[in-house]
């Protein structure tokens, strides 16, 4: 994302910090190296005087522009189009300018110099963006949506950061906390004329209104969780004993040679990972190391250990065993020692050996699958299987990205609405839990945020973003 034209540049000054918006910032916008056309994004106060300085004239607003791209001493620099967008409806809420030239990384740094020249600083990380939140011509949501649209790994995924960014799941929060504001409003009356006798049709009415966001919560909280899986993906372990099959499952799961497959026990050492796609959710797979008591040796214990230490850290686990075995207190053991609550399925594979049928049923809240690693008899229920753990659902054309930090907002905006249904009848402490879930609401779209935190978000961004 053009750091490398930055950080030569970054020597023509210093930046000051993030939260100066008096200065005018430039910085290329397109990716290092050679392509058809880069861009050199310019915004702030100064980017009048600067396009004058670039172009001889400041560009007709609006109106792509041919023009000649010159140094100071009138020699050209490049040739190409000038776009201006005067404040305040532009990008950032400032006045922009882009100069589209020609992609080399030559060109680019040389323009960006004129630019820095004429008064601008290189911009940081994620700055344009930024500006954009603090001048509110988006809130702090559809800022990150914005690094999540270029992040997207799928087409789902993509879509859903166009919906945030459309402000959707913004929308739906500021909904909420219209509703708290109201609620909060008749319960801080309550408190103020303690003297008036409350009726109890009142005090019903405000029930069934808290009842009422309370069910809001939860389905955006469902919906948040759905997309945030778009966004990171599952995590799932493959454990078991050796030459169960883990390895050949992980490979007709990717569809391709990923792990070493012998018959000889303990050939898997450490996790091998692979990335595959089940209706545009990432699901991320880790075959890991056999589990037995005795180690072979000290390679096969840490691997061993790396397996748990995997285990603990997946979002789900496949424990896999072999069809047609009789039962051992090993696996029994093993079973109990995976994370508690952790989402799990008992696979037995080799039905191909044994001749069986491929199958799907459920024993002591375990699911059970019954399938073929080798002629991939039954994979379909696993993959089937892999999705609804992720939360995916048919048709999620509603849904919007999410990230954890919006997930913990919304389980403490949701923890404190339980809260205040168990205090309904102690209207002080019922409107401090109502304040302090409208606060966790309005952190996720930026109304109340601390400023560390907005830095942490923003320098993640691409610079000239």
């Amino acid at each position: 994302m053009a750091h490398q034209q930055n950080a030569r540049a970054r020597s023509e000054g210093e930046s000051p910090p993030l939260a100066a918006r008096t200065d005018t910032i430039a910085a290329v916008a397109t990716p290092a190296g050679r392509g058809g056309i880069g861009v050199v994004r310019i915004s702030g106060p100064r980017t009048r005087e600067i396009a004058a300085g670039v172009l001889g004239s400041v560009p007709e607003a609006r109106h792509a522009t041919l023009a000649d791209f010159r140094t100071a001493q009138g020699t050209p620099i490049d040739s190409g189009i000038a776009l201006f967008f005067p404040a305040p409806r532009s990008y950032t809420g400032e006045d922009v300018l882009e100069l589209q030239g020609h992609g080399g990384p030559i060109v680019m740094r040389e323009l960006l110099r004129r630019c820095v020249a004429l008064g601008a600083r290189v911009a940081q990380p994620g700055e344009f963006t930024r500006r954009a939140f603090l001048n509110d011509r988006i809130d702090l949501a559809q800022a990150e949506s914005v690094a999540d649209l270029i992040d997207a790994s799928s087409t789902e995924a993509a879509a859903s950061a166009a919906r945030s960014l459309a402000g959707e799941f913004s929308q739906r929060i500021a909904s909420l906390v219209a509703a708290l504001t109201e609620l909060r409003m008749h319960v801080e009356a309550c408190i103020d004329f303690p003297e008036e006798e409350i009726d109890p049709a009142d005090r019903q009415a405000l029930q069934r209104k808290l009842a009422d966001i309370r069910s809001a919560h939860a389905a955006l909280l469902e919906e948040a969780r759905q997309g945030a899986v778009l966004r990171e993906g599952l995590t799932v372990a493959l454990v078991g004993r050796p030459n169960v099959g883990k390895s050949s499952l992980l490979n007709r799961l990717a569809g391709e040679d990923v792990a070493i497959v012998t018959p000889i026990a303990g050939t898997t050492r450490d996790y091998v990972r692979a990335t595959i796609e089940l209706e545009g959710v990432p699901i991320h797979l880790v075959d890991t190391a056999g589990l037995r008591d005795a180690a072979a040796d000290e390679v096969e214990r840490i691997g061993i250990e790396r397996t748990w230490a995997a285990a603990a850290t997946a979002g789900a686990v496949l424990y896999i065993t072999e069809e047609g075995e009789q039962p051992r207190s090993e696996d029994a053991a093993l079973l109990a020692r995976l994370p508690p609550g952790i989402p799990r399925v008992r696979v037995f594979n080799k039905i191909d050996l044994t001749r069986s049928a491929a199958s799907t049923h459920a024993v002591d809240k375990d699911a059970e699958i019954h399938l073929s690693a080798k002629t991939g008899d039954g994979v379909a229920a696993l993959r089937a299987w892999l999705l609804q753990t992720a939360g995916w659902r048919p048709h999620g054309e509603g849904l919007f990205m999410a990230r954890e930090r919006h997930l913990v907002a919304l389980r403490t905006a949701g923890e404190r609405l339980g809260s205040a249904e168990g205090n309904s009848q102690a209207f002080e402490l019922f409107a401090e839990d109502l304040r302090i879930a409208q606060d966790a609401l309005a952190e996720i779209t930026g109304a109340f945020s601390a400023d560390d935190l907005l830095g942490e978000i923003f320098s993640r961004f691409c610079i000239g973003k």
